[in-house]
């Protein structure tokens, strides 16, 4: 991750999620930017998708294919509201 980052804290914290497709508890960090379900393998998402849409130097910070990935995802979520 990019040195500095605001929206990152400095220390990494453990992230709990609850997968939306079975239902198992998925953990990460709160410096990873995706985990995949160790029950299903759906790719579950830090919510660092929000701040690559704003952030000028989000492609640095997560990376360029992370960065297309992340973007097309956005760009979908805004497609079907």
């Amino acid at each position: 991750m990019l040195e500095g980052c605001q929206g990152k804290p400095r220390t990494p914290t453990i992230i709990e999620k609850v997968c939306p497709q079975c239902g198992a508890e998925i953990e990460m960090f709160s410096i990873d930017t995706q985990m995949a379900c160790e029950k299903c393998g759906f790719i579950a998402y830090n919510d660092t998708l929000s701040c690559v849409q704003w952030c000028q130097y989000a492609r640095k910070c997560v990376g360029d294919e992370m960065y297309e990935v992340m973007m097309k995802i956005a760009t979908e979520q805004k497609a079907r509201k």
